[in-house]
C-alpha cells in the first residue's frame, strides 16, 4: 500500500508541475523547438567533419546528437529554473511541510521535464531519420539505456547545479556552462574521434559523453561489452556525485 500512496502523491506534484509547464508558453517552446533548431543547424557545420575513420555518417552523428540536445534542454536546463523558481516562491518548503519525503518532491517535479524530454527524443528521432534516411538502430537496447541513465543523470545535476543557483534570475545562467561543455565536448556534433588524443581523454570524462557514446552505439552497433561497462560506470559516477551533492547542498528555501 505503501508504495502506491508514495506514487499517488508523486503524480498529483506531476500534475501540477504539468499544468504550470503548459501555462509558460516560452518555457514550452524553447525547450520544443530549440533542440530541433540547433540540430538543423548543425547539420550545416559539420557536413564538412572528415568522419573518415570513425565508422559514422552523418545521421548516425545527428540523431544522437539531437537526443543529446534533447535531454540537456528540455530536461536539464528546464529543471535548474523549476527547482530554483519552486524555491524561491517557497513551494518546496510548503511542499517539505507535508507528507512528501525529499525524493518525492524532487521526482515530482521532474516528471513533466522528464516527459517533454522523452517526447523530444522521439520527436528528433523520427524528423532526422525520415530527413537522413537513417537506418534503424542495431543495437537498440544500448539506445534506451543510454537515454535512460541520461534522464535521471540530468534529473540529478539539474537539482545539483539548483543548489548552488542564488536567484531565478540566476538560474537562466549557472547552466550554460554545462550545456556549452556538452555540446563542444560531449561529442553531440564533432565525434571525439576527430579531436586530438589529449582533448578527447578529457572530453570522455564530461557527463553527457558516456550517455551519447551508448546512444549512438544503439545506431551503430559497434560498442563492446567493456566499452559500454566503461560509459555506465562513467554516467553513473556523475550521478551519484550529483546525488551526493544535493544531499549535502540542496536548499529547501530562498538563501537569505
Amino acid at each position: 500500500m505503501a508504495p502506491t500512496v508514495a506514487r499517488g502523491r508523486v503524480f498529483a506534484l506531476a500534475r501540477g508541475e504539468l499544468t504550470l509547464l503548459a501555462r509558460n508558453k516560452a518555457a514550452l517552446a524553447y525547450a520544443l523547438v530549440l533542440p530541433g533548431m540547433l540540430t538543423y543547424s548543425m547539420k550545416t557545420a559539420v557536413e564538412g567533419v572528415d568522419l573518415g575513420g570513425t565508422g559514422l555518417d552523418l545521421g548516425t552523428l545527428l540523431v544522437p546528437g539531437s537526443i543529446g540536445m534533447a535531454l540537456v534542454l528540455a530536461v536539464y536546463m528546464n529543471l535548474v529554473g523549476v527547482y530554483v523558481i519552486r524555491r524561491e516562491g517557497l513551494v518546496l518548503k510548503r511542499l517539505r511541510a507535508g507528507e512528501l519525503t525529499d525524493s518525492e518532491i524532487l521526482s515530482g517535479s521532474a516528471l513533466p521535464a522528464v516527459l517533454l524530454g522523452l517526447v523530444q527524443c522521439v520527436l528528433l528521432v523520427g524528423g532526422v531519420s525520415v530527413a537522413l534516411d537513417v537506418s534503424a538502430p542495431k543495437a537498440p537496447y544500448l539506445a534506451v539505456v543510454g537515454i535512460a541513465v541520461g534522464v535521471v543523470q540530468m534529473v540529478m545535476l539539474a537539482a545539483a547545479t539548483a543548489a548552488f543557483t542564488k536567484t531565478a534570475e540566476s538560474a537562466q545562467l549557472t547552466p550554460v556552462p554545462m550545456m556549452m561543455l556538452s555540446m563542444v565536448g560531449s561529442g553531440l556534433f564533432v565525434p571525439l574521434d576527430v579531436m586530438p588524443d589529449q582533448v578527447a581523454s578529457v572530453c570522455e570524462l564530461l557527463p553527457l559523453t558516456p550517455v551519447v557514446d551508448l546512444v549512438r552505439a544503439g545506431w551503430t552497433g559497434d560498442m563492446g561489452v567493456v566499452d559500454v561497462l566503461g560509459s555506465l560506470t562513467t554516467a553513473l559516477a556523475w550521478t551519484v556525485l550529483a546525488g551526493w551533492s544535493v544531499r549535502k547542498r540542496f536548499r529547501w528555501e530562498p538563501r537569505r
